[in-house]
């Protein structure tokens, strides 16, 4: 019985070792119990930290790239940076104007377009003999004129600054003179200014004289004010400037606040490309200070000899 009763317990025992064996035996064994803890922990941390790392759970899906924008839709955008880059360059920098007559030939011919410096003016840049200017109509000088009736392409290219506006009544011409000067033309020329004569033959039209023979303006002698410019045309006998205007409220006078720019280069078309530099004519000493002073230092050195010649006779007459 006892062997029974011992077999007995000892297999009631070896069933619940058995179970608890088979079922818990991670569990009942302490060390293994931590141990296969520990290790799951560790597979876990590790998980959670790779997850941590790349942004993105157990379950999650790798990320897609994101695609490009498409071309149709920046090209708004391009549009629109494009047209006020424009009109910041017109307003600023530069602006083409187009050529309306023959006025300035054939330094410009009718079509021309010429780019204009809009920008030198803002820092007080003015006017100087020889530039060619694009000016705004100082007192109805063009009268008559006939206005142009732009399309709506033209008025587009015209608002952003590719082309001139036809409600902008403008005109260019080349400056002669500036203020302080004294400009004068009799019978064919020489145009002077303060009394020095100009050599024209590089810039003024084949076969037109300086001056012209009449008497509504082609003769004439004046002093340009302060803050003024006296203008005019290339093809003298086809200009109506400032010789022809000197009954308006400015004397035929332009003044310098309304000059838009200078004309620095002939844009279109291609085989007419070129600069507009100030003819060298101009580069001779025509202020109207130099022309006074002259006189007086020929004077003073006239005078040196006569004044020794008295402090002679002076002493002479003390011995």
């Amino acid at each position: 019985m006892g062997d029974v009763a011992v077999g007995a317990r000892s297999g009631q025992d070896g069933e619940d070792h058995g179970r608890p064996v088979e079922a818990a035996a991670p569990g009942a064994d302490g060390a293994g119990s931590s141990g296969s803890e520990s290790g799951r922990t560790d597979e876990g941390t590790a998980a959670g930290e790779h997850s941590r790392t790349d942004g993105q759970g157990p379950g999650d899906s790798t990320p897609t790239a994101k695609k490009p924008r498409s071309f149709w839709k920046e090209l708004p955008i391009l549009i629109g940076i494009a047209l006020v880059l424009a009109l910041l360059i017109k307003t600023f920098l530069v602006q083409a104007f187009s050529i309306p007559s023959d006025s300035m030939q054939n330094t410009l011919q009718q079509g021309d377009r010429v780019l204009v410096d809009k920008l030198t003016p803002w820092f007080g840049s003015e006017p100087e003999r020889g530039e060619v200017v694009v000016f705004h109509d100082p007192d109805n000088w063009l009268a008559g004129e006939p206005t142009p009736d732009p399309n709506a392409l033209q008025t587009f290219l015209s608002w952003i600054g590719l082309m001139p506006s036809s409600e902008e009544k403008d005109l260019i011409k080349r400056v002669i003179g500036v203020g302080g000067d004294t400009i004068e033309c009799k019978g064919t020329g020489p145009l002077k200014v303060n009394g020095k004569a100009l050599n024209e033959s590089s810039y003024i039209y084949p076969g037109n004289t300086p001056c012209s023979n009449d008497d509504q303006g082609g003769q004439f002698k004046v002093k340009v004010p302060e803050g003024f410019i006296w203008v005019m045309g290339d093809h003298r006998q086809n200009s109506r400037d400032s010789r022809y205007n000197q009954q308006d409220a400015h004397k035929g006078m332009v003044p310098v606040d309304e000059v838009v720019g200078r004309a620095v280069v002939v844009a279109w078309p291609i085989n007419r490309w070129d600069t507009l530099p100030v003819p060298d004519t101009f580069d001779q000493n025509l202020s109207a200070q130099a022309a006074v002073a002259a006189p007086s230092a020929l004077g003073l050195v006239g005078a040196v000899p006569f004044v020794l010649w008295r402090r002679r006779r002076s002493r002479q007459g003390e011995e």
